[in-house]
Protein backbone atom coordinates (compact mmCIF):
# COMPACT_ATOMS: atom_id res chain seq x y z
CA UNK A 1 0.00 0.00 0.00
CA UNK A 2 1.80 3.10 -1.23
CA UNK A 3 0.46 6.60 -0.77
CA UNK A 4 1.85 7.60 -4.17
CA UNK A 5 -0.98 5.65 -5.83
CA UNK A 6 -3.52 7.46 -3.69
CA UNK A 7 -1.97 10.79 -4.64
CA UNK A 8 -2.07 9.82 -8.32
CA UNK A 9 -5.84 9.36 -7.98
CA UNK A 10 -6.13 12.80 -6.35
CA UNK A 11 -4.18 14.30 -9.25
CA UNK A 12 -6.46 12.55 -11.75
CA UNK A 13 -9.50 13.91 -9.93
CA UNK A 14 -8.02 17.37 -10.29
CA UNK A 15 -7.22 16.82 -13.97
CA UNK A 16 -10.78 15.60 -14.54
CA UNK A 17 -12.20 18.73 -12.87
CA UNK A 18 -13.77 16.92 -9.92
CA UNK A 19 -11.71 18.97 -7.45
CA UNK A 20 -9.71 22.17 -7.76
CA UNK A 21 -6.53 22.59 -5.77
CA UNK A 22 -6.07 20.23 -2.88
CA UNK A 23 -3.59 19.93 -0.06
CA UNK A 24 -2.68 17.05 2.20
CA UNK A 25 -2.77 17.86 5.89
CA UNK A 26 -3.01 16.08 9.21
CA UNK A 27 -0.48 13.46 10.27
CA UNK A 28 0.38 12.50 6.69
CA UNK A 29 1.02 16.15 5.81
CA UNK A 30 3.20 16.52 8.88
CA UNK A 31 5.43 13.61 7.77
CA UNK A 32 6.80 15.82 5.01
CA UNK A 33 8.45 17.90 7.77
CA UNK A 34 8.82 15.78 10.91
CA UNK A 35 9.12 12.16 11.98
CA UNK A 36 6.16 10.03 10.89
CA UNK A 37 3.38 9.39 13.39
CA UNK A 38 0.89 6.58 13.35
CA UNK A 39 -2.20 7.50 11.36
CA UNK A 40 -5.11 5.66 9.90
CA UNK A 41 -6.13 8.05 7.15
CA UNK A 42 -5.14 10.80 4.76
CA UNK A 43 -6.71 14.22 5.32
CA UNK A 44 -7.22 15.97 1.99
CA UNK A 45 -8.45 19.54 2.12
CA UNK A 46 -10.48 20.68 -0.88
CA UNK A 47 -12.95 23.41 -1.73
CA UNK A 48 -16.31 21.65 -2.06
CA UNK A 49 -18.88 22.66 -4.64
CA UNK A 50 -22.02 24.34 -3.41
CA UNK A 51 -25.40 22.80 -4.06
CA UNK A 52 -27.00 24.80 -6.93
CA UNK A 53 -29.31 27.47 -5.53
CA UNK A 54 -27.97 26.99 -1.99
CA UNK A 55 -25.11 27.98 0.27
CA UNK A 56 -24.64 24.36 1.39
CA UNK A 57 -21.59 22.43 0.25
CA UNK A 58 -21.56 18.82 -0.86
CA UNK A 59 -18.91 16.11 -1.31
CA UNK A 60 -21.27 14.22 -3.67
CA UNK A 61 -19.26 14.86 -6.87
CA UNK A 62 -16.15 13.50 -5.15
CA UNK A 63 -17.94 10.42 -3.82
CA UNK A 64 -19.68 9.79 -7.17
CA UNK A 65 -16.41 10.05 -9.08
CA UNK A 66 -14.49 7.74 -6.76
CA UNK A 67 -17.36 5.25 -6.55
CA UNK A 68 -17.37 5.04 -10.34
CA UNK A 69 -13.65 4.17 -10.16
CA UNK A 70 -14.32 1.28 -7.78
CA UNK A 71 -13.43 3.03 -4.53
CA UNK A 72 -15.36 1.97 -1.44
CA UNK A 73 -17.06 4.58 0.73
CA UNK A 74 -17.18 3.81 4.44
CA UNK A 75 -18.57 6.50 6.71
CA UNK A 76 -16.61 9.69 6.14
CA UNK A 77 -13.80 7.85 4.34
CA UNK A 78 -13.25 6.84 0.76
CA UNK A 79 -10.81 3.96 0.36
CA UNK A 80 -8.44 5.04 -2.42
CA UNK A 81 -5.67 2.63 -3.39
CA UNK A 82 -5.60 1.09 0.07
CA UNK A 83 -5.74 4.34 2.05
CA UNK A 84 -8.83 5.69 3.80
CA UNK A 85 -9.08 9.29 2.60
CA UNK A 86 -11.13 11.94 4.32
CA UNK A 87 -12.02 14.92 2.14
CA UNK A 88 -12.41 17.97 4.34
CA UNK A 89 -13.65 21.49 3.60
CA UNK A 90 -11.31 24.26 4.68
CA UNK A 91 -12.17 26.68 7.44
CA UNK A 92 -10.19 29.23 9.42
CA UNK A 93 -6.47 28.91 8.63
CA UNK A 94 -7.23 26.20 6.08
CA UNK A 95 -8.92 28.49 3.58
CA UNK A 96 -5.65 30.25 2.77
CA UNK A 97 -3.59 27.13 3.52
CA UNK A 98 -4.74 25.35 0.37
CA UNK A 99 -3.62 28.28 -1.77
CA UNK A 100 -0.28 28.45 0.05
CA UNK A 101 0.37 24.70 0.02
CA UNK A 102 3.84 23.46 -0.89
CA UNK A 103 4.38 21.47 -4.08
CA UNK A 104 6.41 18.33 -3.60
CA UNK A 105 6.66 14.74 -4.84
CA UNK A 106 6.10 11.28 -3.42
CA UNK A 107 7.86 8.55 -5.39
CA UNK A 108 7.88 10.83 -8.43
CA UNK A 109 4.16 11.73 -8.13
CA UNK A 110 3.51 15.46 -7.69
CA UNK A 111 1.35 16.57 -4.79
CA UNK A 112 0.60 19.54 -2.57
CA UNK A 113 1.03 19.57 1.20
CA UNK A 114 0.06 22.20 3.73
CA UNK A 115 3.07 24.22 4.84
CA UNK A 116 4.53 23.50 8.27
CA UNK A 117 3.26 26.77 9.73
CA UNK A 118 -0.34 26.12 8.67
CA UNK A 119 -0.13 22.58 10.02
CA UNK A 120 0.95 24.03 13.37
CA UNK A 121 -1.81 26.66 13.34
CA UNK A 122 -4.42 23.99 12.61
CA UNK A 123 -3.05 21.70 15.32
CA UNK A 124 -3.09 24.62 17.75
CA UNK A 125 -6.70 25.41 16.86
CA UNK A 126 -7.72 21.76 17.25
CA UNK A 127 -5.85 21.49 20.55
CA UNK A 128 -5.98 17.74 21.23
CA UNK A 129 -3.09 16.10 23.10
CA UNK A 130 -1.79 14.52 19.88
CA UNK A 131 -1.91 17.93 18.19
CA UNK A 132 0.16 19.48 20.98
CA UNK A 133 2.67 16.65 20.68
CA UNK A 134 2.89 17.30 16.93
CA UNK A 135 3.44 21.02 17.53
CA UNK A 136 6.31 20.17 19.86
CA UNK A 137 7.82 17.99 17.13
CA UNK A 138 7.60 20.87 14.67
CA UNK A 139 9.23 23.28 17.12
CA UNK A 140 12.02 20.85 18.01
CA UNK A 141 12.70 19.98 14.36
CA UNK A 142 13.56 23.57 13.46
CA UNK A 143 11.47 23.57 10.26
CA UNK A 144 9.19 26.45 11.24
CA UNK A 145 9.59 29.98 9.94
CA UNK A 146 8.84 31.95 13.13
CA UNK A 147 7.79 35.14 11.32
CA UNK A 148 5.44 33.27 8.98
CA UNK A 149 3.95 31.31 11.89
CA UNK A 150 3.36 34.50 13.89
CA UNK A 151 1.66 36.16 10.91
CA UNK A 152 -0.65 33.15 10.41
CA UNK A 153 -1.45 32.95 14.12
CA UNK A 154 -2.23 36.68 14.19
CA UNK A 155 -4.49 36.52 11.10
CA UNK A 156 -6.50 33.73 12.67
CA UNK A 157 -6.69 35.04 16.25
CA UNK A 158 -4.55 32.21 17.60
CA UNK A 159 -1.86 34.26 19.35
CA UNK A 160 -3.47 33.78 22.77
CA UNK A 161 -3.55 30.01 22.27
CA UNK A 162 0.07 30.07 21.16
CA UNK A 163 1.08 32.02 24.27
CA UNK A 164 -0.77 29.48 26.48
CA UNK A 165 0.96 26.65 24.59
CA UNK A 166 4.35 28.28 25.12
CA UNK A 167 3.67 28.76 28.84
CA UNK A 168 2.53 25.17 29.17
CA UNK A 169 5.48 23.60 27.37
CA UNK A 170 8.36 26.08 27.42
CA UNK A 171 8.04 27.93 30.73
CA UNK A 172 10.93 27.28 33.07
Amino acid sequence: MTIAKTIAVLNQMQADGVIDDYAIGGAVGATFYIEPAATLDVDVFVHFETIPGSLLITPKPIFDYLSSKGCRIEGEYVHVEGWPVQFLPPDGPLIEAIDEAVSTEVDGVPTRVLCAEHLVAIALKTGRAKDKARILQFVESGVLDADRLQAILKRHDLLDRWERFERQFFAE
